[in-house]
């Protein structure tokens, strides 16, 4: 008998696989595509749209054709804020636009002179003014700059559910996209922002619909149900929403510590919207507070620093086991890290250090995890609430000792775990429609967790 199995895309900026997921959760097969890029119009680099459509049906048609596997459904995942405009046909306009893309500054300018300001949106949008980052500024820039353009597209769909579009024909709009700092959603009144229709922008968008739901659509020959795709960071949150009830914060690390709170509902403030918080949408419509820095780029940089400067191969570091004597030796040699980080940073105060101060490079490195960790500290807190219980730390400082120790003496009072879900946006992807492909319960097993203990919090 074939194994019943779902069929995920998670298409990352760089990497991009399919993956079937059979109903105990485990990942039966993976296939990888490459990243091509291409310019756009003006020269700037982009994504290969071509590339990215024939993968898709290049890698769905070499699935359909194992013996071994029935595929039950199909979803997909990946990046946010780009959009595919398509004809009247169905066919794209545009190229896929870079979301780092320069946003014209007059334009910026005149937008928001005419929708109030960029507090007042984006308070109600609940995302900071971050350019072509804002994609509902992106259709906006072709309505005003190139209005032939924008009357021949009929569809602006978000790269998830152009992806489902390839496989049902079917142009819809999902919360997690809609929702993710892109300056359409209007989290106050719970439907898009007044800006969105007076533009007129509304009609390009499909039919609203909710991430947790799917359509029977035949492909090639065999009917599959297929969902309408994720925004790829709403996606890697399900699994904890799936297995936790106890209120939790999500801390996602890597280039980004994105710290995820899907507890809070309270409205962002001006305060906290000016030290890079914003909110996502989890695909059940609800708000998800986050707060975020640069820290994983920092440590790569300051890694190098001190590698460089005590003549050390950089990898070695990030083996070093937690020193709590050192910590204590820190806490003394520096007055400032006996006390908390009481304004936000854009960069840790290690970046200003002297490296001339530290004896060893172990010790050097110790304290640039405590800078990290103080900066990460504050910048949680902006959306910690009362009643979250636990911290899950997943990425590269969950693996991080002297991290997730100093982390957890930071917050005696929560439980911190380092925490990993193997292909975590793939298996919340498949867990967003489970009930239309899998009649077992889900597993309790999806994430593993390290658990940093109080006694360890009171070295």
């Amino acid at each position: 008998m074939p194994k019943p199995v779902i069929a995920i895309f998670d298409v990352g900026k760089t990497n991009k696989k399919l993956f079937l997921i059979d109903e105990e959760y485990n990942i039966v097969f993976e296939r990888a595509a490459r990243f091509i890029e291409t310019e756009d119009e003006d020269g700037e680099p982009c994504e290969n749209l071509d590339s990215l459509i024939s993968s898709v049906h290049d890698s769905l048609a070499q699935v359909m054709q194992m013996n071994e596997y029935e595929i039950k459904a199909i979803n997909f995942s990946t990046y946010g804020a780009s959009f595919v405009y398509l004809d009247e046909n169905g066919e794209p306009l545009t190229p896929l636009y870079n979301y780092l893309k320069a946003y014209p500054e007059d334009l910026q300018q005149e937008f928001y002179a005419k929708y109030g300001g960029e507090e007042k949106v984006s308070l109600e949008t609940a995302s900071p003014v971050l350019g072509s980052l804002n994609s509902g500024l992106q259709l906006y820039r072709i309505k005003k700059e190139r209005p032939e353009l924008y009357n021949k597209i009929k569809y602006a769909l978000h790269l998830p559910q152009y992806l489902s579009y390839l496989i049902t024909n079917k142009a819809v709009a999902d919360i997690t996209s809609i929702g993710c700092h892109t300056h359409l959603w209007d989290f106050s009144k719970n439907q898009y922002h007044q800006w969105v229709i007076d533009e007129g922008l509304v009609e390009k968008f499909g039919e609203f619909t909710p991430g947790d739901t799917s359509s029977i659509t035949e492909y090639k020959g065999e009917k599959f149900n297929v969902g309408v795709g994720l925004h790829d960071s709403s996606a890697a949150l399900i699994p904890y929403l799936a297995n936790f009830d106890t209120p939790f914060v999500l801390l996602s690390t890597g280039t980004w510590c994105i710290a995820l709170n899907p507890f809070n509902q309270e409205p962002l403030t001006a305060e906290q919207l000016k030290k890079d918080c914003l909110c996502y949408m989890h695909f059940k419509g609800k708000a998800v507070k986050a707060s975020r820095i640069f820290a994983g780029n920092e440590h790569e940089q300051q890694l190098k620093r001190i590698a460089e400067h005590y003549d050390r191969a950089a990898y070695l570091f990030k083996h070093l086991k937690f020193n709590p004597g050192l910590f204590l030796k820190l806490s003394t040699k520096l007055p400032e890290n006996a006390n908390p980080q009481t304004e936000f940073a854009a960069v840790s105060a290690f970046v200003a250090r002297d490296l001339s101060l530290f004896k060893t490079a172990e010790e050097a490195y110790h304290q640039l995890i405590f800078d990290l960790v103080k900066q990460q500290t504050y910048s949680l807190k902006l959306i910690l609430n009362e009643g979250v219980k636990r911290i899950f730390v997943d990425g590269g400082f969950g693996k991080n000792a002297i991290y997730m120790h100093l982390l957890s003496i930071a917050f005696p009072h929560i439980e911190v775990y380092a925490s990993s879900v193997s292909q975590a946006t793939a298996i919340g992807t498949a867990l967003a429609i489970n009930d239309v492909w899998n009649t077992n319960p889900v597993p309790t097993d999806i994430i593993q967790l390290k658990y940093y203990s109080a006694i360890q919090r009171t070295l």
